[in-house]
């Protein structure tokens, strides 16, 4: 490891999990697993984004409608891709055929029954969630929400330090197994850390941010087993299927312990 893997590894992960065009003179390897150590912090900084825009339009807008077009920004500045591969994961789990057949299922370029549903659940339970945040804090909003983003990607981290991959080709293939143990240890230990800023709002509430990126990253696992079993390792699709669902439980501890 060098310095110029883990700064080649930063523009990787920026490029790789934003929008924000970036120029990668060498993509190898050592090169993946830098970048996705890097991820929870760009998951992180996206999450501050989020929060941010969120609690600002509720200065305009109701609640609901701000953190609406948060999570609209969220989605923009990600390309969709995450939910893009929820939904494909969803389908192709959904779809009940062996694995050859459902990673098929997961290629095509439109959504199914299952993909639309959970799409639907999962935007809705986020912007709901992040409202009840901005309805109790613009602190308790960024808090949640940049736990939230460094949670979703980190279970892309710690996927990548032990999954197979599903497909000899494609992303999967690419990062699967770049993360050593070490390193995704030291990125949990960071995330946690993080929830230290839900002490802006109050102590019980970096608590329920620390609960709450055990209990995002425990969902991630369930969904990440299922889908070893099921397809046989992880996928582009796998990985932005693991940020998507452990983003959503964040928020929704986060949001249930400002109810009190």
């Amino acid at each position: 490891m060098s310095g110029a893997d883990a700064l080649a590894g930063a523009r990787m992960a920026v490029g790789t999990f934003t929008v924000w065009p970036v120029r990668v003179e060498r993509v190898d390897r050592a090169v993946a697993g830098w970048a996705m150590c890097w991820a929870p912090v760009v998951g992180g900084l996206l999450g501050a984004v989020t929060g941010i825009v969120a609690v600002v339009g509720a200065w305009w807008w109701s609640d609901p409608l701000a953190a609406l077009l948060a999570v609209g920004l969220g989605a923009l500045l990600t390309r969709g891709l995450h939910l893009d591969g929820l939904a494909d994961l969803a389908d192709g789990l959904g779809s009940g055929r062996p694995a050859e057949g459902a990673l098929e299922v997961m290629r095509r370029s439109d959504i199914g029954p299952f993909g639309v549903l959970t799409l639907v659940v999962t935007v809705g339970a986020q912007v709901l969630a992040l409202a009840g945040l901005v309805e109790a804090s613009l602190w308790a909003a960024v808090a949640g929400a940049v736990v939230a983003g460094a949670t979703g990607r980190l279970a892309v981290t710690l996927a990548c330090a032990g999954a197979p991959s599903a497909r000899p080709d494609g992303l999967g293939s690419f990062v699967a197994g770049t993360v050593r143990p070490l390193a995704a240890a030291v990125c949990a230990a960071g995330v946690l850390a993080a929830a230290l800023l839900g002490l802006a709002y109050s102590p019980g509430f970096a608590v329920a941010c620390a609960v709450g990126a055990v209990a995002g990253l425990a969902a991630a696992g369930v969904l990440l087993y299922r889908a070893v079993r099921r397809l046989g390792g992880v996928t582009g699709d796998v990985l932005g299927a693991l940020v998507e669902t452990a983003v959503t439980v964040v928020l929704l501890v986060t949001a249930a312990a400002t109810r009190g």
